[in-house]
């Protein structure tokens, strides 16, 4: 009864300290007083403030880039990458949680000793001592230091985790573009292909011309150059779509060369209504800002660390088994021995360095803040300017469409006038020229307003998810 009244008033304060916690409790940081609570300031009369769609490229309607986004965020090594990095977070977490607990093993003794007289009671000689049992040893965390670094490591489990989703928002949107440019330069290809035809017709005409003695032969190399000259686009362009079916193939995961089969297509373009949402759900949504945020929390949760050094640190070490001086004893249960050792350590006297490591972790802390403060203002004006870019790109496509629709009504015209023979067959195969030249500028200010839809939706934060457990628990 005395003993157990005994380990009861040593436990009992024990206990008690069990649950303090050194260093300030985290808060998470307030949103920006300036924050627009109305919406974004250049979302256009036309953007919706509904929430946005997370797979934003379905939008597009084209189920080519749609397969590729789905391939590149099941294989695209950058992925695998970050997903590795957050299985190596969590593990450190799992472990900072298991060294909270006591540990347990096995042990085994065997000692030889040379005492002398005074200490055996008479003659000196030699002691053998055998023992077999088990080792506990338990640091207790009366302070909470350990449990701010199992704070802190889960936090920084939780910046892996953000930045997986930002790899993702990355490499969906770095697709996306990448396919519009490839569509583009399709689209460029067949263009070109019809103003060399185009050319060469001015070519035959100018010789003719200069056969006939109705023109200069400068007209002819005129012609020959422009002919060759629209021969080099043509070359130029044929490697930028090899150049980039293959950089697509490598965010996929594929090796170069995978993609040769990829049927051609027309330049998506974005829905007809923008849906964007509002600051604050893009503040919460974008990966980034997650991450400063999980960075600024175990920075925070540091200072408790540091400042758990400045108390004392009691550990345990528990010893059961059984054993004696010679080897039969280790199979006699009479032979129990059990020790108890109880350790007091406390480095009050460090000569300012564990003032100076707390000192160091506050200021990591508030460095931590102000990027996430920058962070948060870099969001801001990056869906901002996205948004603008986007409805400027908007506005040019539309008069890229007219100019381009102006170029066709007067090439059509130029092209009766010449079959009435009121206007010369060059003129009119001039007037086509334009024609395509304003059609190559359409199709170029369509892709521009494709990609500056991209840029919204990355700007956005979106386009990420939550990896399935199977890729998470992988070995």
């Amino acid at each position: 009864m005395a003993r157990r009244i005994i380990l009861m008033a040593v436990l009992a304060p024990i206990a008690a300290l069990a649950g303090c916690m050194s260093g300030p409790n985290y808060a998470p940081p307030p949103s920006p007083p300036a924050l627009q609570s109305h919406g974004f300031l250049r979302g256009g009369a036309d953007a919706s403030a509904e929430p946005p769609l997370a797979r934003w490229w379905e939008g597009l309607g084209d189920p080519q880039l749609s397969g590729l986004i789905a391939r590149g965020l099941a294989d695209a090594p950058t992925l695998v990458a970050a997903e590795a990095r957050l299985r190596q977070a969590r593990a450190g977490n799992a472990g900072d949680r298991a060294g909270l607990l006591p540990t347990l093993g096995p042990s085994a003794l065997y000692a030889k000793a040379h005492l002398p007289g005074e200490a055996l009671g008479g003659s000196s000689g030699d002691i053998d001592l055998f023992n077999v049992g088990f080792d506990a040893q338990w640091e207790l965390d009366l302070w909470g230091g350990k449990r701010r670094t199992v704070e802190a490591s889960k936090a920084e489990a939780g910046a892996a985790a953000a930045r997986l989703a930002d790899a993702q928002v990355s490499l969906s949107a770095e697709i996306a573009r990448r396919y519009i440019d490839l569509r583009a330069r399709q689209s460029g290809l067949v263009l070109l292909a019809q103003r060399e035809d185009l050319d060469h017709q001015l070519l035959i005409l100018a010789r003719e011309r200069f056969a006939g003695g109705t023109a200069a032969h400068q007209s002819v190399e005129a012609a020959e150059a422009q002919w060759e000259g629209t021969q080099a686009d043509q070359a130029q362009a044929r490697a930028e779509v090899t150049a980039l079916r293959d950089g697509l193939a490598v965010l996929v995961g594929a090796v170069p060369g995978a993609l040769d089969d990829l049927p051609s297509g027309a330049i998506p373009l974005p829905p007809a209504q923008l849906v964007v949402g509002d600051p604050a759900g893009m503040l919460g949504r974008r990966p980034d800002i997650r991450v400063a945020e999980r960075k600024f929390a175990a920075a925070h949760a540091r200072i408790g660390v540091e400042v758990a050094q400045r108390y004392p640190q009691v550990s345990l070490m528990g010893i059961l088994g059984v054993g004696g001086s010679s080897a039969s004893d280790l199979f006699d249960s009479a032979q129990i021995s059990t020790i108890a050792l109880p350790r007091l350590t406390w480095n009050f006297i460090d000569f300012g360095r564990t003032a100076a490591a707390v000192r160091g972790a506050r200021a990591g802390s508030d460095a931590a803040l102000a990027d996430y403060h920058a962070a948060v203002l870099s969001a801001l004006q990056d869906a901002e300017s996205a948004l603008g870019r986007y409805g400027a790109a908007r506005i040019a496509a539309g008069d890229a469409m007219a100019q381009a629709s102006h170029a066709r009504a007067i090439a059509a015209l130029q092209t009766m006038r010449a079959h009435a023979g009121t206007l010369a067959a060059a003129d009119a195969i001039a007037a086509d020229r334009q024609a395509l030249d304003a059609l190559q500028a359409e199709e170029q200010a369509r892709a521009a307003m494709t990609q500056a839809y991209v840029a919204v939706a990355k700007s956005l934060g979106l386009g990420w998810n939550a990896p399935p457990a199977h890729v998470l628990n992988r070995q």
